[in-house]
């Protein structure tokens, strides 16, 4: 079965490498035409992934025909993931979304996002630790696949493992959709303790307590304690937290420096935005995720935001 990758990006990109490596048929899909004509010319990964060769097997393009029914992988921000579906005609049997995050406009994670603009279609989600060049470059990484159809998902899950990229599957989509998101501001508030000089004991603590309130929100929403500890949860949040190839962990050093963080795709922010008044309005306490919130809202400067948490009263573990 062909597979599609939808969304040309780096993470877009490297899995169609990792998944086309074995001889696998995929197909690598973005708008931009003289880009895509460009990586299929000189079979590279391009502006978003230099230095890596395409597979043979991998055929970049930008016309939509050439999308197979089968498999689609999509690789583009969960803002615009409704958007991008409303727009684009993707006649897939199944549909995954390789991105994290909440949208703002609806308050859906990705799969319910795709559920809703493709009802017929069966969604699945891929999360978990992993960094674009580590998958490009051939490295072990492990995924979940969340998919609330079990059956489908161990197709999905066959279809898609390869050597070095090895699935794991879930059908607690919800879990699985807010470890991916939330850990985005878990990291965001790391790298700030880091960029204000904080030194890495205090970022342990944020690790540590910002764990605590992903699984406290995220159970309050259904999900499941063990999808959280898992790598969709604990996993990624720990890679999410520990390098600075990471856009969130990136963002918040420099909002920690009192900087403006570079304009690439930061799903934390507005997740943290996202979450604030639900978890308020459910009378959850979240005082690290509310106070990222603030902080990347403009409501509390880095050195406020500090004052605020160590503020609090100290209580049981």
């Amino acid at each position: 079965m062909t597979i599609a990758v939808v969304g040309a990006g780096a993470f877009g990109t490297s899995l169609a490498i990792a998944l086309a490596r074995d001889g696998s048929d995929v197909v690598l899909w973005g708008r931009d035409r003289e880009a895509m004509a460009a990586m299929q010319d000189q079979r590279s990964g391009g502006k978003r992934l230099p230095g890596f060769a395409l597979p043979d097997s991998l055929v970049v393009t930008s016309n939509p025909a050439d999308l197979p029914r089968g498999i689609c992988l999509v690789s583009v921000p969960t803002q615009v993931l409704g958007a991008f579906l409303q727009e684009t005609d993707l006649t897939a049997r199944y549909i995954v979304a390789c991105c994290k995050g909440i949208d703002r406009s609806s308050g859906l994670g990705p799969v319910e996002t795709i559920k809703k603009q493709r009802p017929d279609t069966i969604a699945g989600m891929l999360t978990g630790p992993s960094f674009a060049v580590d998958i490009a470059a051939g490295l072990p990484t492990a995924l979940v696949l969340a998919c609330q159809d079990d059956t489908a998902g161990a197709e999905l899950q066959a279809s898609l493992t390869r050597p070095t990229l090895r699935l794991y599957r879930t059908t607690d989509v919800t879990g699985a959709e807010l470890g991916g998101a939330l850990k985005n501001v878990v990291a965001l508030a790391a790298g700030m303790t880091v960029g204000a000089g904080l030194g890495d004991s205090a970022r342990a603590s944020v690790i540590a307590r910002g764990f605590a309130e992903m699984t406290r929100f995220a159970t309050a929403k259904g999900a499941m304690s063990d999808t959280l500890n898992g790598l969709s949860g604990l996993g990624d949040l720990v890679l999410t937290c520990t390098s600075e190839k990471s856009r969130n962990f990136a963002a918040g050093m420099a909002f920690g420096r009192g900087d403006t963080p570079p304009s690439a795709t930061i799903e934390g922010i507005a997740t943290s935005l996202a979450i604030r008044a639900e978890a308020q309005d459910a009378g959850l306490d979240l005082p690290l995720l509310t106070t990222v919130a603030q902080v990347v809202g403009g409501e509390l400067d880095i050195s406020s935001a500090i004052a605020t948490l160590l503020a609090r009263p100290v209580g049981k573990e």
